[in-house]
């Protein structure tokens, strides 16, 4: 079986939603208390043992790649200064993982913007931690599914879920699951944003899941789907019905970062702990 180690990051999205803080300054980059919201994505992958990403952006999203670099008059400035602390904390988040960028030119989908990865990650399976959905807790959500996906022999795709209210289960998917062992599920089918007589359960994908390099070949077929974009979910249903998708609910507690209220809910919580 063939172990994880590259993950993508979707990280192009306009920010439409957190608009006008999000103007100049890229969503992923607005601070929950301390450290902007893409570190925490990227510290939980290497937790759980990777260390190759891609980080998918387009434009105006500059503000990332420079987070992830050294700055060497600053460094220089703290150093001097004896703030060795601060000075430590910043070349760690350097040194994190090797951190590479690309460029969706135009907005697609999370589908095309997960196709665009597929030289990165050749005939790996890989895993996707999308960009709006910070996930904390004791364990990183992503090492839970690797152990999921372990358990289901490393042949197929493993989905982190999350039981929603029904009324909010139309803004995201619905899955129909069947319970294995050890909190692991089947996945029998999805759909993407349904309406209210398509809802198979409440259970819903949150911002993580772990797939095969056979996904690029089932994207390049799937038709456009919700808003006229290539939706991943779409893509990861076929291969659902081949019976090669299974779920696992993660522990952590996932804020969505792509809107105010999860923004503000984040920095609440996050800062009384």
């Amino acid at each position: 079986m063939k172990k994880v180690t590259k993950a993508i990051i979707p990280a192009a999205g306009l920010g439409t939603r957190m608009l006008p803080a999000s103007k100049a300054i890229p969503k992923e980059m607005l601070p929950i208390v301390d450290k902007p919201a893409i570190q925490y994505i990227v510290e939980e992958a290497v937790e759980a043992g990777i260390k190759d990403i891609l980080i998918i952006t387009n434009r105006g999203k500059g503000a990332m790649e420079d987070h992830f670099d050294h700055n060497f008059e600053l460094e220089y400035n703290l150093r001097q200064k004896g703030k060795d602390d601060i000075l430590k904390e910043l070349e760690g988040v350097a040194k994190l993982a090797n951190i590479t960028f690309l460029r969706q030119k135009e907005t697609g989908g999370l589908g095309d913007a997960v196709y665009k990865a597929k030289t990165f990650v050749g005939d790996e399976p890989f895993a996707v931690l999308y960009g709006d959905d910070v996930i904390i807790g004791e364990k990183p959500a992503i090492g839970e599914m690797l152990e999921a996906f372990e358990q289901s022999g490393g042949e197929g795709g493993v989905v982190g879920v999350k039981e929603v209210a029904a009324e909010q289960i139309v803004k995201y998917c619905t899955l129909d699951v069947t319970p294995l062992e050890n909190g692991v599920m089947k996945v029998n089918d999805m759909i993407e944003k349904p309406k209210p007589e398509q809802i198979m359960s409440l259970y819903a994908i949150l911002g993580r899941c772990i797939l095969q390099p056979e996904i690029f070949d089932v994207l390049e077929k799937t038709p456009k789907g919700a808003g006229g974009e290539l939706q991943l979910t779409d893509a990861m249903a076929t291969l659902a019905r081949e019976g090669k998708m299974y779920a696992i609910e993660y522990s952590g507690t996932r804020y969505d970062m792509g809107n105010k209220l999860g923004f503000l809910i984040a920095n609440i919580e996050h800062g009384l702990n």
